[in-house]
């Protein structure tokens, strides 16, 4: 499946943005679908993911209660609203999606990834 990530940008500490992620296949509502973000010089780390049965949620503890994941089958995209951004919160976010549905944490369980968007918080 080919996934296209948009909605990032430049925002002060204490903003709001959100994420989207569009993907092209029929069969979106089979797969489950993570965020993951790359911060310079560190490694790629889970964000978030949502399963696809009953949409159960996960996430990462740095994100807990200030980002929330969410799918929209009819549209085949899923979103991360990210609230109370922190300049911690900079890097690239990367959308993925697992046809197995796990809603894993590990990177290595999506086979197929988006191109990445840009966030950036201001101190």
């Amino acid at each position: 499946v080919q996934l296209q990530a948009s909605g990032g940008g430049l925002v002060p500490a204490g903003g709001s943005l959100r994420l989207s992620c569009a993907a092209s296949t029929r069969t979106f509502s089979a797969y489950a679908l993570a965020w993951f973000r790359q911060a310079p010089g560190k490694e790629r780390e889970f964000v978030a993911s949502i399963r696809r049965f009953r949409s159960i949620e996960d996430y990462a503890d740095s994100v807990k209660a200030r980002f929330a994941i969410s799918r929209d089958n009819a549209k085949n995209t899923v979103y991360l609203q990210m609230n109370s951004l922190k300049p911690e919160d900079t890097a690239v976010y990367y959308c993925a999606a697992d046809l197995y549905g796990r809603g894993s944490s590990s990177q290595y369980d999506y086979a197929d990834w988006g191109q990445g968007t840009q966030v950036t918080v201001s101190s």
